[in-house]
């Protein structure tokens, strides 16, 4: 494949960057590069480097500042139809990586090394991409999607479980206006709206919709019982929604105690996460939960068999643990196997499975406790990893 010259400037910019980064002698210049960094697994070139080589360290997401980020979220499963999607300050869309359902939302199917802007595609204010693989946006209070629509995560009235039905170029999803954020699971959507309403659509056999039954939707239909939500959140198959009161709610699959609730039994309807308040950020994983306390401490819960709960073992918890000596957090994202937290120094630590380089710090080591993966004062502060592959992002 040949790309313009400007891309092969940049291209080799980043490379310069990256060789900076990476040499002993001059480790100080690694905290003044501007890029988003990635790394982790890239079969699907979901590092945005232009290569399909893991990377054990963090390195740069060619052509993409971080200061022009305002969001950045990864999907896909650990194949080469994992991919990345970053929304700018000005309201368009980057999209990078695996492209095999249409994901990349470019109108092709055709995997892409760099990223390029989805065309058509302005004013947005959320972003999320998913596991499907498919991605979810938020314009105007309206939601588009696109990407595979096999049990009807695309909300637009269908379910096509073939190739015909991809959907390469956003399309609307049905009835819901007001919306302030998305969140996108293996195969199921959620959103929520202005009002404090959570609405899902998509898969819903391990109850992941929350409606109180075990049946797919191509509609999005509101979650019952929950009205004053600040904050959404959907593992591979179970959702968390944060209320204004600093509480959990989850619902779905919880064979891993994902749910929190000292069971594990699923849940088609959202039930209370046991012995957890004062939350302000909730996050999940592909079978994991944590939230972050108001005082910057993290308790996490779920499955745990590779030490991505970060609790220095490998035993799931049915009800949320501490994470010993976490603290000052200001960001945290789940990825399939492993975790990533940004701290207020601007650090950034990984744990969990690390058999394609996610965690870092230059290893395939996995780790049941936090490890280095980006430095005091590298500049970043937020991460981003999906529920569904083993790519790790910092910007």
């Amino acid at each position: 494949m040949s790309y313009p010259s400007y891309v092969r400037a940049v291209v080799a910019a980043a490379l310069a960057l990256a060789s900076l980064a990476a040499s002993p002698a001059l480790a100080h210049a690694e905290p003044r590069d501007p890029w988003v960094r990635s790394w982790g697994l890239n079969i699907g070139s979901q590092l945005g480097n232009g290569t399909t080589l893991d990377q054990t360290t963090p390195g740069s997401v060619v052509g993409v500042a971080r200061g022009d980020v305002r969001e950045l979220s990864a999907g896909g499963f650990n194949s080469n139809l994992s991919f990345a999607l970053a929304l700018l300050d000005d309201g368009t869309v980057l999209s990078w990586g695996g492209n095999t359902s249409g994901q990349l939302g470019d109108g092709t199917t055709t995997q892409r090394g760099f990223p390029a802007t989805v065309a058509g595609l302005s004013g947005v204010s959320s972003i999320a991409a998913a596991g499907g693989p498919f991605a979810l946006a938020v314009r105007g209070g309206r939601v588009l999607a696109w990407g595979t629509n096999a049990y009807g995560q695309l909300g637009n009235g269908l379910t096509t479980p073939d190739t015909a039905g991809l959907a390469t170029r956003p399309v609307a999803v049905q009835s819901l206006n007001k919306v302030k954020d998305v969140s996108g699971g293996c195969e199921h959507s959620v959103a929520l709206r202005e009002d404090g309403t959570v609405w899902t659509w998509g898969r819903g056999h391990l109850g992941q919709l929350g409606n109180g039954a075990y049946s797919d939707r191509n509609t999005p239909q509101k979650v019952p019982g929950l009205d004053d939500v600040v904050a959404i959140s959907a593992g591979c198959a179970h959702s968390l929604a944060l209320t204004a009161e600093g509480t959990v709610k989850a619902w779905g699959r919880n064979n891993k105690g994902q749910l929190g609730n000292d069971s594990a039994e699923d849940s088609p309807a959202p039930v209370d996460v046991r012995h957890l308040d004062g939350a302000t950020k909730i996050i999940t994983g592909a079978y994991q939960s944590y939230a972050v306390l108001d005082d910057g401490t993290v308790r996490a819960w779920g499955w745990n068999g590779l030490g991505q709960l970060g609790d220095g073992t490998t035993v799931d918890r049915a009800t949320p643990v501490p994470l010993p000596g976490l603290s000052d957090v200001q960001e945290m994202a789940g990825g399939w196997q492993h975790t990533l937290a940004a701290l207020s120094d601007q650090s950034v630590l990984a744990w969990g499975n690390n058999s394609n380089g996610q965690l870092g710090n230059g290893t395939t080591d996995s780790s049941p406790t936090p490890v280095t993966a980006l430095p005091a004062g590298s500049g970043v502060t937020r991460v981003a990893a999906s529920v569904a592959n083993k790519s790790s992002y910092a910007y």
